[in-house]
C-alpha cells in the first residue's frame, strides 16, 4: 500500500473544551502537532497513545 511498507504515520483531531486540536501521530509515537499545544499535554499524549495501541496495532 505503501512505497517500502511504511506507514506514513495517521491524522487525528479532538475537541477539548471550546478548542480543536489536530495532529499527526508518527510511525515511532511522536506527535507533531498542527495547532497549537493542549496545556494539559502530557495527560492527553497519554490518552492519545493509549488509544493509537488499541485501534492501529491490534
Amino acid at each position: 500500500m505503501f512505497e517500502g511498507g511504511q506507514l506514513p504515520g495517521w491524522t487525528f483531531s479532538f475537541q477539548q473544551g471550546a478548542e480543536r486540536f489536530t495532529g499527526d501521530y508518527m510511525p515511532d509515537g511522536t506527535i507533531k502537532w498542527t495547532t497549537s499545544i493542549p496545556t494539559d499535554e502530557e495527560s492527553v499524549k497519554k490518552m492519545i497513545h493509549e488509544l493509537m495501541t488499541f485501534h492501529v496495532y491490534e
